[in-house]
């Protein structure tokens, strides 16, 4: 069954915001529309203007499993602390230790990415790093 919502950022730069995101979480961009060998291709048979060409992009669990994320380009800049993050579990069901260090590895990688860290936190057993991806928008790894 696919998952039944999909979660919609409001960005400048849609391609490379789903780029990284789909480096964190292991997705891949949406396929194109059956019949169309890539979106450029599907969006010059809709006439979509081509200023409007590098509008939206979207990414989604090759496994099928995750929500599609979709990424709307927007003339406003974040001005704010996001209401929803994302928390992005690389370490769940680990021992402690174990957890700790698969979370700071993955924060290197972030980083690597265009991501940057934020704070740490480790209270009540629970370890977790805040992180800022190249817009700004915060989301935790844990």
């Amino acid at each position: 069954m696919a998952v039944p919502f999909q979660v919609t950022y409001d960005c400048a730069d849609p391609e490379a915001e789903g780029v990284f995101w789909a480096e964190v979480l292991g997705y891949q961009e949406q396929p194109p529309p059956e019949g169309y060998a890539d979106w450029l291709a599907f969006l010059r048979a809709q006439s979509v203007p081509e200023e409007e060409w590098h509008s939206a992009y979207a990414i989604v669990d090759p496994d099928g499993k995750g929500p599609r994320l979709y990424f709307q380009k927007v003339p406003e800049v974040k001005s704010a602390k996001n209401r929803l993050h994302l928390d992005v579990n690389v370490g769940a069901g680990l021992p402690a230790d174990e957890r700790r260090r698969r979370v700071d590895s993955e924060v290197g990688r972030v980083l690597q990415l265009g991501g940057a860290r934020v704070q740490s936190f480790d209270q009540a057993g629970e370890y977790w790093v805040v992180m800022r991806d190249p817009e700004g928008n915060e989301f935790c790894l844990q």
